[in-house]
């Protein structure tokens, strides 16, 4: 069998370097040229919440030569039209991609490679790149989850299982769409406001003024969901929707409380999106928070605060604001 990891940047060499470390063949592959180079020549070095250093085989897109049985996708969405359209070569007939991206990416990689041929996850846990051969893990070992399902109806499941259990625990999901949205709960709220603050998810979820948006953006995903008919799955084991939907002033008190402690395992991680404004470039905001504000146009649910994110981040993304708390005050309006 033959495997590659496409996007092998911040998590991707993460789960790259387990992988490997586990004994199983695998290509790390990544456009980063310096990148490549050191881990080519020194392995994956893997720090934070764990300390190793790993050989593994390193590609540039332009080296790719196999077809192969699993790719795993790890890169950011913007650009998968164009990712899918060259990775379609790559795949053995019956191969199958598998993306690891937050948001909802599967449709429109099915519309490429095929609905059987797809694949979907949902991970739980987050990293930090940090270049030339190192990513940090910023989550804690027991959030080292992943949720799995099929878009169609390939026969590659159980692999891909086994795969990503080098790392973790894996749940294959029967409503995937539901741990979708899991996730895109998580991440509307916290990777977003990570991005538009430049704090970690425990700096969003202790300083109480965007944990009260945090907390805003979340129960306008779960009343989205509703409305497309939409069961939003438990998070490692917790249902979220018991825990952060509220309909009287009791019940939102104690969600309020509750958002440091649920962000407990990820407080150090801090939001992809945030690396990449630093970076001065566009990030995915409108695959995260974005597909909420356009899932509730489609259903007739308002979703002001996820709007208002999508809007700061671009603004920040043009310069006409600056990453930080202070951003937090243009929210206070929706309140």
């Amino acid at each position: 069998m033959k495997y590659a990891i496409y996007g092998a940047g911040a998590m991707g060499t993460v789960l790259g370097a387990y992988i490997a470390k586990a004994g199983v063949d695998i290509d790390l592959i990544s456009r980063n040229e310096a990148h490549i180079a050191a881990l080519k020549k020194n392995g994956a070095k893997i720090i934070g919440k764990a300390e190793f250093t790993q050989k593994v085989n390193a590609l540039l897109p332009s080296e790719m030569t196999e077809k192969y049985d699993v790719i795993l996708l790890l890169t950011k969405q913007r650009q998968n039209t164009e990712i899918a359209k060259f990775l379609k070569d790559y795949l053995k007939a019956d191969g199958a991609l598998c993306t690891c991206q937050n948001g909802l990416p599967e449709p429109a990689l099915a519309e490429i490679v095929g609905a059987d041929r797809t694949y979907g996850c949902a991970v739980a846990w987050g990293a930090t790149f940090h270049g030339e051969g190192v990513s940090e893990l910023t989550s804690e070992k027991e959030a080292l989850t992943f949720s799995l399902g099929a878009f169609g109806k390939g026969s590659r499941l159980e692999e891909i299982k086994d795969l990503l259990s080098c790392m973790g625990r894996v749940t294959i999901e029967e409503n995937f769409i539901g741990a979708r949205w899991a996730k895109l709960l998580i991440n509307s709220a916290f990777s977003g406001l990570s991005a538009v603050t430049g704090g970690t998810f425990g700096d969003v979820a202790e300083i109480r003024t965007s944990r009260k948006v945090a907390q805003r953006i979340m129960k306008e995903c779960i009343e989205v969901a509703k409305a497309a008919g939409i069961r939003i799955e438990p998070v490692q084991g917790h249902d979220i929707v018991k825990v952060f939907d509220y309909n009287n002033p009791i019940k939102k008190w104690i969600s309020f409380k509750l958002i440091p402690f649920a962000m407990k395992k990820h407080a150090l991680l801090e939001s992809s999106m945030l690396q990449d404004l630093r970076n001065g470039k566009i990030c995915e905001i409108d695959y995260i928070n974005g597909v909420v504000s356009a899932c509730g146009r489609k259903y007739g649910v308002n979703t002001p605060f996820n709007d208002r994110t999508v809007l700061i981040v671009h603004r920040i993304e043009q310069g006409e604001e600056k990453i930080g708390f202070s951003n937090i005050r243009l929210y206070d309006e929706l309140f």
